[in-house]
């Protein structure tokens, strides 16, 4: 591009957006966006190959990656890089970092796993050696099979004769054993499928001593989900989760780049529980109820539209968000991203999991079926009433989730690799205090609302960290969403399950107001007289991609980085411990 066009852009950008903000339009590119690029690339293409989740040879050739990529950016000039540079080195450097602590992780995992698994390995080695493409020998696998029979007999026998003396430790253990199982028996399968009727030997040898083998496999795996687990026909998984430790917290919040103890984001949580009761009390009473929060709370549970109302409601919520963000030129909303959203209803049995509406491109709405028993339909008619819903359409579309996946694969779509639910999750709830700062509610039921969202991020905070700290069951952790928050008995199980189940990262539940406070702490510091406008704020944060909320502040403060950059951003300042 010509000198004199970037200059003019350069001074039109400054104009328009503010001076911080054109310091950000230069640095679209960074000079480690295709290393990153590559990282990624061959990163997945490895997981793909040795896809045995906990085998031994698939850690060892992840470790062999990552310290070479460990090598890769050692041996780079670290000074020669701009910003953008700088930020994308930093984060590949915590990625990989972090990577090999949880190999580490999962060699201990698999190692509390081996006295429930102590025939693992066979099924790893049969699944590495067709991934290797050995061609096989049909009697030796007949053996190999006959034994692996006799073995999960064995142990089976065996973890059935010690139940008595289980712990809720054992519970843990060995729910994370059945889902391994599972994946094996998985894995057992298709090796048995790729060889069988193509080779004629092995059909021959393998296939009666196979299906003995992997009818032992599934009677173990029935046992382990029905007496270990406790899961009954028709009815939901027991909550149990697989809680990290002090260590594992410490060395997430560390990749996360959360300069804060536990004990301290706990204080955080606490404090800003203590500002959403005295609101709620605030709002009771402009309801007539006086102080009784909790009525107040109930009375607007009470306000659900009738069944098959629900997804015009929804359209109707998502489209004022839209209009109330850009009537206040908040953020650039592009029209294709206004045109191309669409709806979906959620399945009753994912509704167990998912008690209220999903979003980004696609908005999933929950709400009862005919086919739900009654008190079902009851609670997620309350739970997903005119003045819940309104407090969060906002979250899961425009400005929130939709338009940050709009906006991230348009812009440094790269650092998808870097992607946290501190930037996802914390953007879709800054979202949530902004609005409320400038008046989006527009009555005491609207408040009741947007506070109930509130306080159940805070207890997010408070539920998972203690989870996986050992200090809160997930019995307790319902009955603190219940007694606190407000939340309907079966909602709360389906935000604990979902939480605590393994599907999402530990600290993914306390991300969502931490990450809204930190970006909530930036705009203090940047948009103000002389700084940046709202709208050049929240277009930079989403054109830089998804990053660490302490990287989004480096890039929009021009902030000097060192090769071993660390977190130290104190963003909501020095808590109390308690």
């Amino acid at each position: 591009m010509p000198r004199r066009i970037v200059l003019l852009l350069s001074v039109l950008l400054t104009r328009t957006i503010g001076p911080i903000a054109a310091q950000q339009a230069p640095a679209a590119t960074s000079e480690l966006r295709d290393t990153v690029d590559r990282y990624a690339a061959d990163r997945a293409v490895l997981l793909r190959r040795y896809d045995v989740p906990f085998s031994p040879v698939r850690q060892e050739r992840m470790r062999v990656f990552y310290d070479e990529w460990r090598g890769r950016l050692r041996a780079m000039d670290f000074n020669r890089f701009g910003l953008e540079g700088r930020v994308d080195y930093v984060l590949l450097d915590h990625e990989v970092a972090y990577q090999v602590e949880l190999l580490g992780r999962e060699e201990r995992q698999l190692a509390e796993m081996q006295p429930w698994l102590p025939f693992a390995q066979v099924i790893m080695d049969l699944a590495e050696a067709r991934r290797r493409m050995e061609v096989p020998d049909g009697r030796r696998v007949a053996e190999t099979l006959t034994a692996l029979t006799r073995q999960v007999d064995s142990v089976r026998r065996a973890v059935s004769a010690n139940t008595a003396a289980r712990s809720a430790h054992d519970r843990i253990v060995g729910r994370r054993a059945a889902n391994l199982l599972d994946d094996l028996q998985g894995a057992f399968r298709s090796w048995y499928r790729f060889y069988a009727g193509y080779d004629p030997s092995f059909s021959w040898w393998a296939e009666e001593p196979f299906e003995q083998a992997d009818a032992a496999v599934t009677a173990y795996l029935e046992y382990l989900q029905k007496t270990v687990i406790g899961v009954r026909p028709g009815e939901a998984e027991p909550i149990i989760g697989d809680p990290i430790g002090v260590d594992g917290l410490r060395a997430d919040l560390a990749y996360e780049m959360i300069p804060y103890t536990v004990e301290e984001l706990i204080a955080i949580a606490d404090r800003e529980f203590a500002w959403c009761e005295a609101e709620f009390r605030k709002a009771s009473r402009d309801m007539g109820l006086g102080d009784d929060w909790k009525a107040a709370l109930e009375r607007v549970k009470q306000s659900y539209v009738p069944p098959g109302d629900q997804p015009r409601l929804v359209r109707d919520l998502a489209n004022e968000a839209i209009a109330w963000v850009e009537e206040r030129n908040l953020v650039t909303v592009p029209p294709l991203a206004k045109e191309i959203w669409r709806m979906e209803m959620i399945p009753p049995e994912r509704q167990r999991v998912s008690p209220f509406f999903l979003g980004g491109e696609v908005f999933q709405v929950s709400y009862p079926t005919d086919a739900m028993a009654h008190e079902d339909k009851l609670m997620s008619l309350r739970g997903n009433n005119p003045h819940f819903s309104r407090a969060v359409a906002h979250h899961e579309m425009i400005p929130g989730h939709h338009l940050q996946g709009f906006m991230t694969a348009r812009y440094q779509p790269h650092r998808r690799v870097f992607s946290t639910p501190f930037w996802g999750e914390g953007w879709a709830l800054y979202w949530e205090m902004l609005m409320w700062d400038m008046g989006f509610p527009r009555s005491p039921e609207d408040r009741i609302g947007m506070l109930f969202w509130r306080a159940h991020r805070a207890a997010r905070i408070i539920f998972s960290l203690r989870f996986h700290q050992g200090t809160m069951t997930p019995q307790e952790a319902v009955d603190f969403l219940v007694d606190r928050v407000g939340h309907e008995r079966a909602n709360a199980e389906g935000e604990v399950r979902r939480s605590l189940a393994g599907d999402y990262a530990p600290l993914y539940q306390a991300a969502y107001m931490l990450g809204g406070l930190q970006i909530r702490a930036l705009h203090a510091d940047l948009v103000k007289p002389g700084g940046m406008t709202d709208r050049a704020f929240h277009d930079a944060i989403l054109q830089g991609g998804r990053m660490p909320i302490e990287m989004v502040r480096a890039r929009l403060t021009n902030q000097t980085l060192t090769r071993d950059y660390s977190a130290r951003w104190r963003f909501a300042g020095d808590p109390v411990r308690r």
